[in-house]
């Protein structure tokens, strides 16, 4: 939804007439001009009739993309091999799209930073923002390990730079994308106000994500109160909260972004792993334990509500914004999360997060092929 949905959806149903090839190509170069259209048009190997987030899990030999072990920049939670975990299995999988012909290409991290030589890339959101982060600086650095870099941080905004190409791999730790205020009455969610999105005018490349932090409850809830407009709340349907802010994040799109100086994605929604019931399991009472992916491409127990609320809301955006669709391949993959080999050990079980190397490692990959 949005226009790479809507590109991505009539490719599929009408890519056998040529004259609504050429009708397509000069809509979107009108509507959303070449830095969008080249994003709303899907992989690298430019097949209109290849979906790249529908597929399967394959093992490849030849995966990860990298060496977590020499990578520094892997923060302990995410440091699965460092922790004890004692399989690789879980980074030997690679994602093949479904459909004759239908392939991503290979990340190629130098030809990554040339394209984006002089630019600025945020990832924007929660702890899932800082995993594909941290993923894509080492899947660049690998690529690249004598090139100069710096890692700084100021405020909630944590910026590791290429500098030899110039090129910034920033994130904005915002894990609800609207306001969170403090106030008399206590901290307060403002559904309706996003002034945090000072920070990401003039980015070249976005990457939003909002979704985990939304059922919090209890000591770890980060407001005290909710509102919209003059109306304060102590609570409502956390759904209908975040639809809310999706709406103020999707106005805050269509008011600011000019598709023809930056590109905006989303990064969809990424599941956990906590009940084996959803993938087949019923003994499987978490993620601790699994070895292998679920097989084939289709998860037993179906998309988690937020992806549809996500979906409905893009649908309305004006501007151009990519979905990267990574639930249902994320949701195959019971076995890459760090489980008891994460920041809180067997005390603290970790099926959210994913081990790196590993699946937000493709994440990035379908990303790359995106804007190739």
């Amino acid at each position: 939804m949005g226009w790479g949905w809507w590109v991505q959806r009539q490719c599929r149903w009408a890519s056998s007439s040529r004259s609504f090839h050429w009708k397509l190509v000069l809509t979107l170069l009108i509507w959303g001009g070449t830095w969008g259209a080249e994003a709303a048009l899907g992989s690298g190997n430019r097949n209109p009739k290849c979906d790249v987030f529908q597929g399967s899990w394959v093992a490849d030999q030849s995966y990860p993309l990298y060496n977590s072990s020499v990578c520094p920049f892997i923060e302990r939670e995410f440091a699965c091999l460092r922790n004890g975990r004692p399989d690789l299995s879980f980074a030997k999988y690679r994602w093949q799209p479904l459909g004759r012909g239908c392939s991503l290409s290979r990340f190629d991290g130098r030809d990554f930073l040339e394209r984006m030589r002089g630019k600025a890339i945020m990832f924007v959101g929660d702890s899932l923002s800082r995993n594909q982060w941290q993923s894509l600086t080492c899947m660049l650095h690998s690529a690249v390990p004598d090139a100069k870099y710096n890692v700084t941080r100021q405020g909630d905004v944590s910026t590791f730079a290429f500098t030899d190409y110039g090129v910034k791999v920033m994130l904005d730790r915002n894990v609800f994308l609207v306001d969170v205020v403090r106030e008399p009455v206590g901290r307060v969610l403002k559904l309706d106000s996003i002034q945090g999105g000072k920070l990401w005018m003039g980015i070249d490349l976005l990457i939003f994500n909002t979704w985990h932090w939304w059922n919090r409850r209890g000591p770890t809830q980060p407001w005290d109160y909710l509102q919209e407009g003059k109306q304060i709340y102590k609570d409502m349907d956390r759904m209908v909260a975040f639809e809310k802010a999706l709406t103020t994040w999707a106005g805050w799109v269509d008011t600011n972004i000019d598709p023809a100086k930056s590109k905006v994605f989303f990064q969809g929604i990424s599941p956990s792993h906590y009940n084996g019931t959803l993938w087949g399991e019923p003994s499987a009472k978490s993620c601790v334990g699994q070895k292998q992916p679920v097989l084939g491409s289709t998860y037993p127990g179906g998309l988690p509500p937020a992806v549809a609320v996500l979906k409905g809301v893009l649908s309305k955006i004006k501007k151009p914004v990519v979905l990267l669709d990574i639930t249902n391949l994320s949701l195959l993959r019971k076995d890459g999360h760090p489980s008891i080999y994460g920041i809180g050990g067997r005390t603290a079980t970790d099926c959210s997060h994913w081990c790196l190397a590993g699946v937000p490692d493709t994440w990035n990959e379908i990303l790359y092929n995106l804007i190739l």
